[in-house]
């Protein structure tokens, strides 16, 4: 059931950051949004759910292009 309310947080922000990435032309917002739409497909286990999703999540803070 958790991953079931991870999975649907994190798509909820991974619509988000396509949002974002589309308007502002930006690649690497809308590549991990596109990430954390697709990745709760594959992953099962709840924390493992958490921790990819909080480094893509993560990944349009520190880089930029």
């Amino acid at each position: 059931m958790a991953s079931m309310w991870w999975g649907m947080l994190f798509g909820a922000i991974g619509m988000g950051y396509c949002v974002y990435g589309k308007r502002q032309s930006a690649p690497i917002p809308l590549i991990c949004g596109i990430g954390l739409l697709v990745f709760p497909w594959f992953v099962s286990n709840a924390w493992i759910m958490v921790l990819v999703g909080a480094a893509l999540m993560a990944i349009p803070r520190f880089v930029r292009i």
